[in-house]
């Protein structure tokens, strides 16, 4: 059966057959590890392992590589303002590889609860420098790139065409410059792919140009090239990138090798708060973490973001996400029921969803459908294992670990028992938190911790788990 995704290079939904034979190789842009990943950028990596899981249901070998931006990304997808990884350090007072070691295993346990398939090569821009030297070299011979006293910028005059994937008209375009504006640059949309250091930068390297560290565009296109060769499949991202960081890519990787690396380009869309932005400045930027005090699993979150397509805005709010929770468990006890069921379905009947789910997840991930069929199976009151088995194999696209159901569903339902002792703790932290006294709240929390109690505070009120 075909699959249709929508590229956004071309602006409209193509058949995607892989350019060598049954192999797919996909590159995805991942995780600046200054701090945790907020539920935002989940979204992207839900989509992403939508993507991989539907290719493997398709009979296709996935070669699947991400990054890890370890090396320094300014606070603007522009490339203005502060470092990242130097303003973590600078947070943190700690050294910017263990900042960003601490916040890569963080990213990682998250993508584990979320139950997203790892890509098969995770490169850290770190583990890479040579190669993107090499490719600032190759650039420059090929007469794409000059060098300023600032830095190695890439001349854009020297393309056919730019931008190619945002559609917008060149006045628009953001330099995608690392540095600040700099009066040697011939054109004002050039951007750096190598940037000298002053004194002060903590992640520099030695290069043909001194002490100098990466523009962050460059690590994704030399590394993709390293691992997927010059032109690969599918290349994805949240819709942030496509204006600058995506753009910037396509034009590094033609002025080193003369192609566009890949050939498919897919963008999630972005998750609202709320009917609005997310925001630092609104406090609004959720983590996992801040989900499960509210008593949300990051397998709701992920059920949660099946309302709606990839490439369609999405509007969080607490209220929404506890409403999937509450469907997760109604699908986890359905699926269950299911599995208890002795009623033999007819083979024609389990070939036609099989044929349903999987022209809906072809056309563009349209897993919305695809979870209605789902809800349709579960709801069949003739219970049966066959279709246990069914949803069984729909879950290796969706995801949800309806396997472990059971297991999940008995970890909600156990109640925490708590001797008197630890009952007189939690009313006297209760009572000391209405005086707000902050200190013998804190000094009770940890002698709760002490004694295996995780102490979780809620709009609800207090909630006690076992450590």
């Amino acid at each position: 059966m075909k699959i249709t995704f929508y590229n956004t290079l071309g602006r409209k939904k193509e058949d995607f057959i892989p350019l060598k034979g049954n192999e797919v190789r996909i590159y995805t842009c991942g995780p600046t590890v200054y701090n945790y990943a907020h539920i935002g950028n989940f979204r992207a990596y839900i989509f992403m392992d939508n993507l991989r899981r539907t290719l493997k249901y398709n009979g296709y070998q996935v070669k699947h590589v991400m990054n890890i931006t370890d090396v320094g990304h300014l606070e603007s997808d522009a490339d203005e303002g502060e470092d990242k990884m130097i303003k973590a350090a600078k947070r943190e007072k700690k050294d910017p590889y263990a900042i960003a070691d601490f916040y890569t295993k963080a990213f990682f346990k998250d993508i584990q609860s979320l139950n997203i398939e790892v890509p098969e090569i995770i490169a850290k821009a770190t583990e890479h420098i040579p190669e993107m030297q090499k490719m600032v070299e190759e650039i420059l011979a090929n007469g794409y790139a000059y060098e300023t006293s600032k830095g190695i910028y890439f001349d854009i005059s020297k393309l056919d065409q730019y931008p190619i994937l945002s559609n917008r008209k060149m006045d628009e375009q953001i330099a995608g410059a690392r540095v600040e504006v700099d009066p040697e640059k011939r054109n004002p949309y050039d951007f750096a792919i190598w940037i000298k250091a002053d004194k002060n930068h903590i992640m520099k390297w030695e290069s043909p140009w001194g002490l100098s560290y990466p523009g962050w565009h460059l690590e994704c296109s030399a590394m993709s090239r390293k691992y997927l060769g010059d032109e690969f499949d599918i290349h994805t991202g949240g819709i942030d990138h496509i204006p600058t960081h995506h753009e910037n890519e396509i034009a590094q990787s033609k002025g080193a090798t003369g192609k566009i690396p890949a050939r498919f380009w897919m963008h999630s869309e972005f998750l609202l708060i709320d009917g609005g932005k997310m925001s630092k400045s609104l406090n609004n930027t959720y983590t996992l973490e801040n989900l499960k005090e509210k008593g949300i699993e990051p397998l709701a979150f992920k059920l949660f973001c099946y309302a709606a397509n990839y490439r369609t805005k999405l509007n969080f709010t607490f209220e929404g996400a506890l409403a999937a929770q509450k469907s997760l468990n109604r699908l986890r006890e359905g699926y269950l029921k299911q599995k208890q069921g002795n009623t033999k379905v007819e083979e024609k009947e389990l070939e036609e969803y099989k044929v349903k789910f999987l022209e809906a997840i072809n056309d563009d991930l349209n897993i919305p459908q695809a979870m209605g069929i789902v809800w349709e199976i579960i709801r069949k009151t003739e219970k049966s294992k066959d279709y246990a088995t069914l949803l069984e194999q729909f879950d290796q696209v969706l995801g949800l670990d309806l396997v472990h159901a059971e297991e999940y569903l008995k970890t909600q339902n156990a109640e925490v028992v708590m001797d008197e002792e630890v009952k007189q703790l939690v009313e006297k932290r209760d009572q000391a938190r209405k005086e707000k006294n902050w200190a013998l709240s804190d000094e009770i929390r940890d002698l709760l911790q002490q004694k295996g109690y995780v102490v979780k505070d809620t709009k609800e009120g207090t909630m006690i788990e076992k450590a």
